[in-house]
């Protein structure tokens, strides 16, 4: 770690085998894990919480102050997992007062451009492609993938498993397992691709298919769905997780794709 032409300051806590590139600057109150790598030109501002064998590529800037205006220059943190790849000029802001942190979780890759706004939650997994725009409060599920460009507004909640289309714009919840597309924003399948990658068996994507059948394509609203879905369908994590997704919706699901461009 020995880097004369990067700035340390005295009050970070850098582990072993952490290499730090050139003419990048390092704050107080930072905590970087073991057999990370962080590239030249990179800002690690006060809060930040970077676990081990990350890769931080040239121009990151990791837990600047929110771009929120009721900041008040509280304490808070931006903290990210193990294992995780930040591209080229990510931005990734630290917490408000509303939780106090945002959270990007294990084995996850953002790339170039990409920014993840104060109070966000990503889970493990996830992919989130180049020039994709978090607002604040977002939440995103395990091993979800948000297509290059995409804007997702503040306060979504992008369920696990789910697959967003390059250049959509997020404006109401995404359910797990499903794929999103077209504009306004819809339903068009699962994501059985995704699914069969992980090792889900063809009987339990055919379950998951059955649920959003019923949902999207049998011409009930959401309550008879919901109804429908619970009466007729076994109960199974992957059941009970869309059900409860949906009525803990604040903003409302994704509708189903109509045809009409």
């Amino acid at each position: 770690m020995n880097q004369p032409l990067a700035y340390v300051h005295p009050g970070a806590k850098i582990a072993k085998n952490v290499v730090i590139e050139p003419f990048t600057t390092i704050h107080n109150n930072v905590v970087i894990g073991d057999g990370t790598w962080i590239g030249s030109n990179v800002t690690i501002m006060e809060g930040a919480r970077i676990g081990k064998n990350c890769n931080i590529f040239p121009g990151a800037v990791i837990s600047a102050v929110p771009q929120d205006l009721k900041f008040g220059g509280e304490d808070s943190l931006a903290i990210i997992g193990d294992n995780c790849t930040i591209r080229e000029c990510v931005t990734i802001n630290r917490g408000t007062i509303a939780s106090g942190q945002t959270v990007l979780g294990n084995n996850c890759l953002v790339m170039a451009y990409a920014h993840i706004a104060h109070d966000c939650e990503i889970g493990n997994n996830a992919i989130i492609v180049n020039g994709v725009a978090l607002a604040g409060h977002v939440v995103v599920g395990n091993h979800a993938v948000i297509g290059g460009l995409a804007a997702i507004h503040q306060f979504i909640h992008i369920g696990d498993h789910a697959m967003i289309s390059g250049g959509s714009l997020v404006r109401k919840d995404v359910p797990p397992y499903t794929k999103a597309a077209k504009e306004p924003l819809s339903y068009v399948g699962i994501n059985s691709v995704g699914l069969r990658r992980r090792g889900f068996t063809t009987e339990k994507i055919r379950e998951i298919q059955e649920i959003y059948r019923i949902l999207y394509q049998k011409n009930y609203n959401t309550t008879q769905a919901l109804s429908i879905i619970e009466a007729e369908m076994e109960a199974t994590p992957e059941r009970d997780e869309i059900l409860d997704f949906i009525r803990n919706s604040s903003r409302g699901i994704m509708k189903g794709y109509s045809g009409n461009y």
